[in-house]
């Protein structure tokens, strides 16, 4: 039996082009892995602690080796539990709508929370930076309303995909596959729905071999 995280950095619901292709691809993954536990982030409705100065006190306490007060370390156990939920999984699903050319805020919030050194990396002199989630492959679904694929004028200007991908890979998440919709919007509903589609066939490829 696998675990299944699933974390939907949209608020639109099914009217947003990056969650209908990732429930398309829960759905065809689902069929093939009659057992799979799917744990499901709605990140626009999900509880994240504040990554304010009482968090970071804890956290820079506890990495010298100070005591930390009973606020800080409250603050910090809220941390350490949404580290610990993403920790559970085998395999990981985002569905990734690109905002301003970035990712949404609240889904930089919880990369926030969970990128956190001794417990998804750690740092050896001898080494380096050493991602501590290892042998879980991941699975995003990204859409964006004009284009930004390499080799489109947009190209430059992604930094979405990319920042995702460096995130994710930073903690040791490096078999990362993916769909793209795009454009959603540049082009009128008609090529965005068939966009969609095209994502739909390739996400449902990708389940069987997940």
């Amino acid at each position: 039996m696998s675990k299944v995280l699933f974390v939907k950095a949209s608020p639109r619901g099914i009217r947003s082009h990056s969650v209908a292709v990732a429930n398309q691809f829960i759905d065809s993954y689902m069929k093939r892995d009659l057992d799979a536990q799917v744990n499901i982030h709605d990140l626009f409705k999900m509880e994240l602690p504040p990554m304010d100065g009482q968090t970071l006190g804890a956290k820079y306490s506890i990495m010298h080796g100070h005591q930390a007060t009973n606020e800080e370390q409250l603050s910090w156990m809220k941390v350490e539990g949404i580290i610990e939920d993403f920790m559970d999984a085998d395999k990981y699903v985002f569905a990734v709508p690109m905002w301003n050319f970035g990712i949404p805020y609240r889904l930089k919030h919880y990369l926030d929370v969970i990128i956190q050194p001794s417990h998804t990396f750690e740092y050896l002199p001898d080494k380096g930076y050493t991602g501590l989630v290892t042998g879980r492959p991941c699975y995003i679904s990204f859409a964006s309303g004009g284009e930004y694929s390499p080799g489109t004028q947009g190209e430059d200007l992604d930094y979405c995909r990319n920042y995702i991908q460096l995130a994710l890979s930073f903690i040791g998440i490096t078999d990362i596959r993916q769909t793209v919709v795009e454009p959603t919007m540049q082009k009128g509903p008609e090529e965005a729905r068939r966009r969609q589609e095209a994502a739909v066939a390739a996400a449902r490829r990708i389940a069987e071999q997940f």
